[in-house]
């Protein structure tokens, strides 16, 4: 995020540590002056260094986009099939074959053109107008005419609109929480700081996009546009989208198949010929078998099952915008999660009150809070008491519990003190009788109320430290005690080590004569009452689900802007692993990547890193074969989670940046979510997985088979027109109704899929080896006894056709689990499968017994008892696939440390 002047001038243009420089070197440097620019010369830097906005990069031609879906070897195929049967007439494959490859180029064209949208949501934190200084008056311009050296006024409630070295700052604060994470406002100075001072530290930077959460201040514009922290954000979210596993896998599996296949026909073609058959019957037969053994509608599979996906994921709040996002869930194996807004409820929380009296945690009740009005000690009402009254937040809504608006601590303060009947709200709005809100450089604010004996109280909040020095006693059960600082010191201490921001309160009763000058003096002589300790507290469920990502072989890391203390202590309350200590941005810089890798390995939490850091982070894991999911709701978030394999964006909390760069958007902002979406995107995976070896090892029967017949003695196992008509009732539907099948409810007991795997696992490689290979060794051989015996070639082809579609009928049911028997599956759990392969069966039998499309096919009817022949050696391939799957698990479970693969 280090912001460099993009400015007109000589000296302005070149690097700069802004921060590190006194204000009256910065002016000199971009010639400027408190006064600001001159009309004149802010037209001409408009001119030299452009308007302040963010550049984006031109879309792609749509046709460019269109012809590059069609680049594949398995496509190139498909088309070839489609033009050559287009030519022999046969209507009904062709408008198959068109359908498939258009549906297949209409999700990739979706894909790609979404990714150029990915940077739109960044427009909208343009700032429309803004003040500036010129000709030392003040002028509302547009924010894109601000340039280096205008000076910006900055109010509460305004968008910054270009990064700025604050020269003024009068009880300035601002939420910067869109760009390092943390859900406090970051109080700003003017002073120097380090050269070597984090992005997340500069405070005395103001940077473009943030917003003025309180107070007044100037700024001197050293950066605009494309040169902003938030321009570099842009030019990172504009870089290459993250390739999905499945996207990887499919291009893989079709090259393969597309190679294999290819050499096979033209071997048949070749050997066909030098056997003695003539080219056209070869050529015919050559594209029939293209057709019958080439996985065409595996593309519209992909489509329905991820299509599947979304919907089951959409009912349990994950929102996809991207298919193959819904398959990549099931199979990372890092989640690199935001803290703030994700892992936390993004809202400061008071959860300790420590008085003399001890310690007391009140995280127990619902919100913090147990509504009981006499459950708490004197000295904890005193303590609340005060923090509510020295205090500016305001009521914002009671219709679903006490919600405050402003200052962040104010607000959680004067909640907790509310909910828990220390103060009644029409007391805490009540006109004070002199107040002085915070101001960062004194580090307390104070307020002076009238209680119900009519005595005037002051009330004071701040550090620990500065409440300390105000105070000479301290309360206690019986009454005030002389001050211990050491004991305060260390319960300070102790609640900073769990993470915890500690606001120390304290009260003295004035005198009645005492004057109330204005602005108040500084405290004096108040009883130091105790402290409140508050935090961004853990999201319900969080822990629980951060659990189940381990019991699945997921790794949960927490990837942040804030503070290494508060991160590692959220990551303790939440189960991670918190032995090492926490990589920070700072320590990064002194890694390569090899180094940061092996770092990464060690460690869960990453604190104090900024965008460009995260986005290295992602690489790095990613570069040792990580399949990376990252979570996130901030501008900061937004260049990995596009960079990731897949980003799971905020839905509710999370900015619009975040969203578009995402590939999930979960809709109750709820990290408890992702644990359902991983099981989805498994049970996803799997029905593709199965419904892939379904097709190749029945593509795999029919190529072996037909290979085969071409090198026996025997007449051609099947005519070309019989070759198409077996794959549209083998194949035709039944393969996509497969995609519907659920899951076997193992899915998060078994660790993430290897990537070594492919879409197909070693165990489902080797069963459609071998059931390829017996299907097709039973339809050449019923094919050649049936010659034998005498069967005219119509009557054992037609024999062989049908023994195949039998084999086929019972492969497709034994696909449904690969690991589970099909005997411990409910058979109506998957009605589409059982309706479409019923039904192709009857269509079979309808077309082989209607005369007119049986002479068209030149098939015959089947005896019955040839029809009990065929399914009596179908079932045969059900046979074998069980007592592989009983000899695999008695593997197992006499050596336990194997995992199914």
């Amino acid at each position: 995020m280090t912001s460099q002047s993009t400015g007109a001038s000589s000296t302005a243009t070149k690097p700069a540590l802004w921060h590190a420089l006194a204000s009256d070197d910065v002016f000199a440097r971009l010639s400027s002056g408190p006064g600001g620019l001159s009309t004149a010369e802010s037209a001409r830097r408009l001119t030299d260094a452009g308007p302040n906005e963010l550049s984006f990069a031109g879309a792609t031609p749509w046709w460019r986009v269109v012809l590059r879906q069609f680049i594949s070897p398995l496509i190139g195929i498909l088309l070839a099939a489609a033009v050559v049967t287009l030519i022999q007439q046969h209507w009904v494959d062709s408008v198959a074959i068109f359908l498939v490859l258009s549906l297949n180029a209409a999700l990739g064209f979706f894909q790609e053109r979404k990714a150029e949208a990915d940077v739109r949501a960044l427009q909208s934190l343009s700032t429309p107008s803004c003040r500036v200084l010129r000709d030392g008056t003040e002028r509302v311009v547009p924010g894109r005419d601000v340039v280096p050296g205008d000076v910006v006024l900055l109010e509460s409630g305004e968008r910054v609109p270009a990064d700025l070295r604050l020269f003024e700052s009068n009880g300035l604060q601002l939420d910067e929480s869109m760009l390092t994470g943390e859900p406090f406002a970051a109080t700003k100075h003017t002073e120097p700081l380090p050269p070597d001072t984090g992005d997340a530290d500069r405070a005395n930077i103001a940077f473009s996009g943030t917003f003025v959460g309180s107070g007044r201040g100037k700024g001197l514009v050293i950066a605009t546009g494309a040169g902003t922290a938030l321009g570099e954000i842009n030019a990172l979210v504009q870089g290459p989208p993250g390739k999905s596993p499945l996207q990887e896998l499919t291009h893989s599996l079709e090259r393969r198949i597309g190679l294999i296949i290819l050499a096979a026909l033209v071997f048949i073609f070749i050997a066909g010929l030098v056997l003695g058959n003539d080219v056209s019957t070869m050529f015919r037969t050559s594209v029939g078998l293209a057709v019958a053994t080439i996985p065409e509608s595996l593309p519209i599979v992909l489509t329905v099952a991820l299509s599947l996906g979304v919907s089951r994921m959409a009912k349990r709040n994950a929102i996809i915008r991207t298919l193959p996002a819904v398959e990549t869930l099931g199979s990372t194996n890092v989640i690199g999660s935001d803290k703030t807004g994700t892992l936390t409820e993004n809202r400061l929380t008071v959860e300790r009150i420590w008085t003399t009296a001890g310690l007391l945690d009140i995280t127990a009740g619902t919100d913090g809070t147990d509504g009981d009005q006499t459950s708490d000690p004197a000295l904890v009402r005193a303590v609340l008491r005060a923090g509510a009254l020295t205090n500016e937040a305001t009521l914002s809504s009671e219709d679903e519990g006490l919600e405050y608006s402003g200052d962040a601590v104010d607000a959680a303060m004067a909640k907790t003190a509310v909910a828990r009947s220390a103060v009644t709200e029409r007391d805490r709005t009540a006109e004070p009788l002199a107040h002085q809100p915070y101001e960062p450089h004194l580090r307390y604010s104070q307020t002076v109320h009238t209680d119900a004996q009519g005595r005037r109280t002051l009330y004071v909040k701040g550090s620990p430290e500065a409440v300390m020095n105000a105070a000479g006693t301290m309360a206690r059960e019986d009454g005030e005690v002389p001050l211990d600082q050491a004991l305060i010191h260390a319960a300070n201490e102790a609640m900073g080590r769990d993470g915890l921001r500690v606001i120390a309160t304290g009260s003295r009763i004035l005198d009645p004569g005492e004057e109330l000058p204005a602005p108040l003096p500084p405290p004096s002589g108040l009883t130091f009452l105790g402290m409140e300790g508050m935090t961004d507290p853990p999201r319900a469920g969080v822990a629980d689900a951060i659990a189940r990502c381990r019991q699945a072989g997921i790794k949960v890391m927490m990837i942040t802007g804030d503070h290494p203390v508060t991160a590692t202590a959220i990551a303790c309350r939440l189960g991670m692993s918190t032995d090492k200590p926490a990589l920070t941005g700072s320590e990064m810089a002194d890694l390569d990547d090899h180094m940061l890798a092996a770092r990464l390995e060690q460690t869960s939490v990453a604190a104090r890193v900024s965008p460009v850091e995260k986005l290295r982070i992602v690489h790095a894991l990613q570069s040792v074969g990580k399949v990376v999911a990252v979570t996130g709701d901030g501008v900061n978030d937004a260049p990995a989670l596009k960079a990731a394999a897949i980003g799971v964006a905020m839905g509710t909390s999370g900015t619009d940046v975040a969203r578009e760069a995402a590939d999930v958007v979960l809709t109750d902002d709820n990290f408890v979510t992702i644990v359902h979406a991983v099981e989805e995107g498994r049970v996803t995976f799997a029905a593709i997985r199965k419904t892939t070896y379904f097709l190749l090892s029945t593509g795999t029967g029919a190529l072996v088979a037909v290979t085969l017949s071409v090198f026996a003695d025997t007449p051609l196992l099947f005519l070309p027109v019989q070759m198409l008509w077996m794959n549209v009732v083998t194949n035709g539907v039944q393969d996509i109704a497969l995609a519907f099948e659920p899951g076997e409810g193992d899915e998060l007991n078994r660790p993430p899929r290897p990537p070594s795997d492919g879409i197909l696992s070693r165990t489902l490689w080797f069963r459609a080896g071998i059931t390829g290979a017996w299907m097709a060794l039973a339809v050449i051989l019923s094919f050649i006894a049936a010659l034998h015996a005498g069967y005219p070639e119509i009557q054992a082809r037609t024999l062989a056709l049908t023994m195949f579609v039998m084999l086929s009928f019972f492969q497709v049911f034994s696909s449904r689990a690969e690991n589970k028997s099909l005997f411990q599956l409910r058979l109506l759990a998957n009605k589409p499968l059982l309706y479409t392969s019923l039904a192709a069966l009857a269509l079979h039998w309808a077309v082989m017994t209607w005369p007119v499309s049986a002479g068209l096919l030149e098939l015959t009817p089947l005896t019955a008892w040839e029809w009990l022949l065929c399914a009596a050696v179908g079932s045969t391939v059900l046979i074998i696939v069980e007592a592989e799957k009983a000899a695999r698990r008695w593997s197992h479970r006499n050596d336990p440390s194997g995992v199914p693969r």
